[in-house]
């Protein structure tokens, strides 16, 4: 493999350099490249490289390259800055990837670090931070769910947890899925009746709740459990998350034993029920291990130039999900490079376990692993292992691999005919590549969204979903056409602003067509060098409503200049029956799809997912809404004052129909909050 196709991870100086001396040898007489493209391009970015090549040091660093916008081209780390930089421009049998990226190249910035280490967890930071174009990406980044049993009060308690470890406690996991998360805390409530309660709502209760009528809380907010007790059990939960999960089992079926011959047949009922909790954990975890109590395993499989990353979760001796990645990468590079990218990017926001399991060799291994455990308390050992159960975990997860991108090919195939039906139904002169649709969800005008769904080759595209809380207060309460308008220009002003396009020159006809509101082929985008790149203009709009609403969108469309976006409208049947809609398309007569068409059981999807995803956010909406507290609301009432009011008066009602002197009274209220909250409740008295 030559110098320039390996990955930002391979720092083996090019043929003539020799890491070992200050400085690299001369520029000067390096042989003229061979491309199968425009070599002008590439010769002018391989001068711009040598510019900056010619003051950079030998020390360890990162380099960006980016093109004439100011957009980040690619990130890449190198033990020497100095013979890294100096491979681009050498013009050694370059890849074809490498050459366009150096064509692009406009300007260079670099960082350099005290170590090799340094420099690959500041890479791997910033291509998730920037996407370079040129980079492996990762896609679908959520972030994973983790169990968290608090240890900040008197009275641990259970929950879910994403996001920053800021809260004191033990966290457990990663779960590949919220579902896997879910599950495991319904079932240690059983086991262990610990709470999942939130402290403010453990902190006001007066008698116990209905988890703990149902056997699913010990009830330590009443005293129903001395604190004392209540800790064993969470010392319990802890033991069974960290490992000891028979040895707890054991513990239990000795109690359960003696309750039994004590004639105590109800608690050792609930002992029983406990053990059975325990056991649907264990028995539930599909593929489980011996020998391996912690690792993460990462599978890569490769078909038709695309890749799939399978991550299992081993902790505790047991499964705890998996997970399949679809990362971007160029199809000219390895699959131990785009490996090897990945798991960098993968542990840039999250601890890496003892033992990383891969199903391809990545060079580099031990500097990899050093910049893991530099993150973590422990010693993180990267390893392909060739035999044994480590071997055997590490196939499962490539054939899992395998049939996710299998499935994945085939429905991005199915997409693909989809797509081009769609745009052949609706009169597009080709397939689009971005179909947007948009919906309204209100209830008689209160708590009013409207919902963006994007979809494209690959299908929903979720990250690209939008909201909009519709905020004109000249709106007639369920002014459906209103809201649309508002919807529409606040999208495409924003559009237009931050990804403003090049119009083509108008082809005959095209401007007449325009006049007289017929759907005319969006104008050619600005759009980037890379084909695969996902547009941010839609080709095809669909609108949730019949002509009234379509005419609504195109006259906002038309008021900010946007006039070849082509729009569609969906009504809806008699009956609102699934089957029967009609089609609204600016110039032509409204028409139906025949009913078994493929394109009206896909546009179908469309709506209903458009509709879903409205409604959703109406209903979040119109929840925060309700239980909004009017304390929020007063300047100067943070959540300690609000609990000392609510301690001391009960409900919000009666602190609104107390008098100053008696909000003065509460414990750890001033005379001027007291004169806050009367002012706020008696403003208009």
């Amino acid at each position: 493999m030559s110098r320039a196709t390996r990955s930002a991870f391979d720092d083996v100086p090019p043929d003539g350099f020799d890491e070992d001396e200050n400085e690299a040898p001369s520029l000067d007489e390096a042989p003229e490249i061979d491309f199968d493209f425009e070599p002008g391009a590439v010769k002018a970015g391989t001068e711009i490289i040598r510019r900056f090549w010619t003051t950079l040091p030998t020390s360890p660093g990162v380099y960006r390259m980016f093109d004439a916008k100011g957009d980040v081209l690619y990130v890449g780390k190198a033990k020497n800055l100095k013979a890294r930089v100096g491979s681009y421009a050498r013009g050694q049998a370059h890849s074809n990837r490498i050459a366009r990226m150096i064509a692009q190249t406009a300007a260079m910035e670099f960082v350099t670090t005290a170590t090799e280490t340094e420099a690959l967890l500041l890479e791997a930071n910033l291509i998730k931070q920037l996407k370079p174009r040129f980079n492996v990406l990762m896609r679908d980044d959520k972030s994973f769910p983790y169990i968290l049993l608090t240890a900040d009060g008197p009275a641990p308690q259970i929950v879910k947890h994403r996001g920053a470890r800021r809260r004191k406690g033990n966290y457990y996991g990663p779960f590949a899925s919220v579902w896997a998360v879910n599950r495991t805390v319904n079932a240690l409530q059983r086991a262990f009746l610990m709470r999942t309660c939130s402290d403010s709502y453990y902190e006001n209760r007066t008698r116990p709740c209905l988890l703990y009528q149902i056997k699913r809380c010990s009830g330590p907010c009443t005293g129903e459990i001395s604190l004392e007790d209540y800790a064993g059990l969470a010392d319990s939960a802890r033991a069974f998350l960290s490992g000891k999960s028979n040895a707890v089992k054991d513990r239990m079926r000795e109690e359960m034993e003696r309750a039994s011959e004590a004639l105590e047949f109800e608690r050792a009922a609930r002992f029983r029920d406990r053990i059975a909790a325990l056991s649907a954990i264990q028995g539930s975890q599909g593929v489980n291990t011996q020998g391996v109590e912690e690792a993460d395993v990462f599978a890569l499989d490769e078909q038709a130039g695309q890749f799939c990353i399978e991550v299992f979760f081993f902790r505790n001796f047991q499964n705890w999900g998996n997970r399949a990645y679809f990362p971007k990468a160029d199809r000219s590079m390895s699959a131990d490079e785009v490996l090897a990218s990945f798991i960098s990017q993968f542990y840039d926001d999250k601890p890496a376990p003892r033992l990383v399991l891969v199903s391809h060799p990545i060079e580099d291994a031990e500097l990899v692993a050093a910049a893991l455990s530099s993150r973590v308390e422990h010693r993180v050992e990267l390893h392909q292992p060739q035999r044994g159960e480590r071997k055997n975990l590490v196939d499962y997860a490539q054939r899992n691999a395998k049939e996710a991108l299998g499935r994945r090919l085939a429905d991005t195939a199915s997409q693909g005919k989809l797509l081009t039906a769609l745009g052949q139904a609706f009169g597009l002169d080709k397939p689009p590549r971005r179909v947007e649709v948009y919906d309204n969800s209100h209830i008689s005008g209160t708590a009013a969204v409207g919902g963006m769904i994007v979809a494209g080759p690959t299908g929903f595209m979720k990250t690209h979903y939008r909201t909009f809380n519709i905020k004109s207060e000249e709106l007639t309460p369920g002014d459906d056409f209103g809201m649309m308008r508002e919807v529409l220009t606040r999208r495409f002003k924003r559009l237009a602003k931050e990804a403003p396009r090049t119009p083509k020159e108008a082809e005959v006809g095209e401007p007449q067509a325009a006049a007289e509101g017929q759907a005319v082929p969006p104008a050619t985008e600005a759009l980037p060098d890379d084909p695969d790149a996902f547009p941010a203009w839609p080709d095809l709009v669909l609108i949730d409503g019949g002509a009234g609403q379509l005419e609504a969108a195109r006259a906002s469309l038309a008021e900010i200049g946007v006039i070849d976006v082509p729009l569609v409208g969906i009504a809806k049947g008699r009956d609102r029956d699934a089957g029967r809609e009609t089609f609204f398309v600016p110039g032509r007569t409204p028409f139906k799809l025949p009913p078994r068409d493929p394109v009206l059981y896909f546009v179908q999807r469309l709506r209903d997912e458009a509709h879903r995803f409205a409604i959703g956010t109406h209903r979040a909406r119109r929840k925060r809404e309700m239980t909004r507290n009017p304390l929020d609301e007063i300047a100067g009432i943070g959540p300690t004052r609000k609990r000392a009011l609510l301690h001391h008066f009960g409900t919000v009602k009666a602190i609104q129909r107390a008098a100053l002197e008696d909000l003065a009274k509460a414990p750890g209220v001033n005379a001027a909050t007291a004169r806050a909250v009367y002012d706020f409740f008696h403003a208009n008295a």
